[in-house]
């Protein structure tokens, strides 16, 4: 099954999510947008740290130069991003798709990440992390993609774990926990192999 897999807002965890899907289950992986960090990208993130020979990266559709929301790193390359620009890589596997930030986040004026993933028509993953106002932002991602009819796979926790507030949100959205990514000390090769050795997922 393909997937998405989505955050609650930026840096939230979703390419180290990605990675450990990816290393446990063989995903290909694709990230249809990179915004800013080129040289360290998160397809370089994931190739760098996946060892899972089944793992084929496919490339960005769009690399924009600068570190900022997609629609307007767009605009600073002189590019406007369309719908139109986007179709799933050709592959036999199932693929992980990582979307660029949040849900809400632009590509442009009148197209959004949430609008490429009704697009697609795929399930997400949508992965939440602790940090003041994680409450909030985990149920406004959630009410936004069931207005859209988008399937919600269920939730990865990221990141340090504070019980109460991820008691509050299994309560409030009835949506499982796939598994949940602990603060790791270091990021490497050898800690997401390590770590996807103790994940059970069926996707």
């Amino acid at each position: 099954m393909n997937i998405i897999i989505a955050g609650i807002h930026t840096g939230i965890g979703k390419t180290i999510c990605s990675a450990i899907i990816c290393q446990a289950l063989g995903y290909d992986y694709w990230k249809p947008v990179q915004a800013g960090d080129l040289a360290n990208s998160d397809s370089l993130f994931i190739k760098k740290n996946v060892t899972n020979e089944d793992c084929f990266i496919h490339p960005e559709r769009f690399r924009l130069s600068i570190p900022a929301s997609p629609h307007y790193a767009a605009i600073q390359d002189g590019i406007e991003i369309r719908p139109s620009d986007f179709i799933l890589p050709k592959t036999t596997k199932p693929l992980a798709i990582e979307t660029a930030g949040g849900i809400m986040s632009p590509f442009s004026n009148n197209f959004l990440n949430i609008d490429l993933i009704q697009q697609f028509n795929l399930p997400v993953i949508l992965v939440s992390n602790n940090y003041l106002g994680s409450i909030n932002h985990t149920l406004l991602t959630v009410n936004a993609l069931l207005q859209k009819n988008i399937a919600i796979k269920g939730l990865v926790f990221s990141g340090e774990a504070v019980e109460s507030t991820r008691a509050f949100i299994l309560q409030h959205t009835q949506l499982p926990v796939l598994f949940s990514i602990p603060l790791f000390e270091k990021i490497d090769s050898d800690t997401i192999a390590n770590f996807a050795k103790t994940v059970s997922i069926n996707l």
